[in-house]
Formats: structure tokens, sequence, C-alpha cells
């Protein structure tokens, strides 16, 4: 089915800015089995495919640009576990599905029937090129005003759970095999505002500081400390 204009303005409504070139958005929601239709029968539709492919680059710049300026003590190695997550397919999906964009793409009969506008690798495609749309109609600017708001709040989804190794207790296990040994948490500094505090933590042995380390809580502070600790020991703290 066709998105008539009416159709067009809505979804522009949705994420806040007016195309100068209809056209680019057009192609944006253009899946290749719809393309491929229109071919068949003489018409000349691209797809959204070459959008896609610089959409990708575009939202990987957005988003390790936020990371970078936004998170100064976090290290490389953190950083790119944090921007997988928030640049992955199911997470585009989830950011296309709050805006509908299902409903706007144009898709062959046979993608309609097994309803290809609900897949996730449909929709994390389209939504890529939706962000290449953007950037070519508008810069740069209109693309982080429409995608952070979303990126942001996955982002801090991520850092609230991205530990999964429990380097505390690997530490403990360690530090207890000498009964006399003490092992405790110091908290030594708390800084940024009250949205994004960052917390300081000593791992500490018999008052010895043997770790330290920061995150945006005690606990993932205290994870971190643990991890340096464990080097002091000489065990693999990856």
């Amino acid at each position: 089915m066709e998105r008539n204009e009416e159709t067009l303005t809505e979804l522009e409504r949705t994420i806040g800015y007016v195309f100068q070139n209809p056209d680019i958005l057009r192609n944006a929601l253009t899946h290749s089995s719809y393309a491929n239709e229109a071919t068949s029968k003489g018409e000349k539709t691209p797809s959204n495919e070459r959008l896609e492919f610089l959409g990708d680059s575009v939202l990987s710049l957005v988003v390790s640009r936020y990371l970078y300026e936004e998170f100064p003590d976090l290290p490389e190695g953190d950083l790119s576990k944090i921007r997988a997550q928030t640049v992955c397919e199911k997470t585009l999906a989830q950011f296309a599905r709050k805006i509908s964009l299902g409903d706007h793409l144009l898709l062959g009969h046979g993608e309609r029937q097994n309803k290809g506008n609900e897949r996730d690798s449909i929709l994390s495609d389209a939504f890529e090129a939706l962000l290449a749309a953007l950037f070519l109609d508008g810069g740069i600017q209109p693309v982080k005003a429409f995608l952070l708001p979303m990126a942001v709040e996955q982002i801090n989804e991520t850092l609230a759970s991205h530990h999964t190794t429990d380097y505390k207790t690997m530490l403990q296990q360690i530090v207890q095999q000498e009964s006399s040994e003490i092992l405790d948490y110091m908290l030594i500094s708390e800084t940024g505002p009250a949205h994004k505090r960052v917390f300081e933590v000593e791992a500490r042995l018999n008052s010895n500081i043997i770790g330290r380390g920061k995150g945006f809580s005690k606990r993932e502070a205290e994870q971190n400390a643990a991890r340096e600790a464990l080097r002091y020991f000489g065990a693999d703290g990856e």
C-alpha cells in the first residue's frame, strides 16, 4: 500500500522533524520486497538498503560521541560493550516500535502476509534507514534530537546492569584463604550531577589499598575496585 502524504505527515509529527525532501523519507520506508515487486512491474523504486548502510554509520557516530563525551572515566572496553547493547538489532527494533515505524513501511505482498512489519530485522534496518534519511535531509542535529532521548535511556539501563562477573565474590574467595585477612570497601568520592553520579571506591585489605574503581552506583564501583584488586593477587579479572 502506498504511503500517502497524510501518513508521512503522521510519521514526521511522531519523530519531530519535517522533511524538506519527502522522497528521502519514502525511500527509507521502502523494503526490498516492495522495491522488487515494483521493478517486476516496470517501476523504478529503490529500496532502503543503501540508506540502511549509511544509517548504520550515523548511528554508531552519534552513540559513540555521546559515550565518549559523557563518560570520560570509562575505558574503551566498557564503552564498546555499552555501544553494542545500544545499537544491536533488538534495541533498534524496540526504538522502531516506540514510533510505530512498522505501520509506515512499504512491504511486498509476501512480507505483508507474514507480518514483516513486526520482525526485528526489518524494523531495525528501517530504523537505520530513517536515521540516514534524517542525516541527508537535515544534517546531524535532527538525528541527535530524535535518537539520543531513546539511546540515552537504553545506555542508562545498560550501565545499571552491565556487570555480569561477580569480581567481589572472586576476590573474597582468595582473601578468605587466610582467616586473619580483613577485606572491606571504602567510598572515597561522589562526583557529577544527581542524574549521573560517579562513585569511586577503594578495596582495602587490612587497611591497605589494593584496588580502586569507579562506577555509576556504589555496587558497580565496588565491582571495579575488586576487579583491579584481583590483579594484585595475580588473578585474571577479565
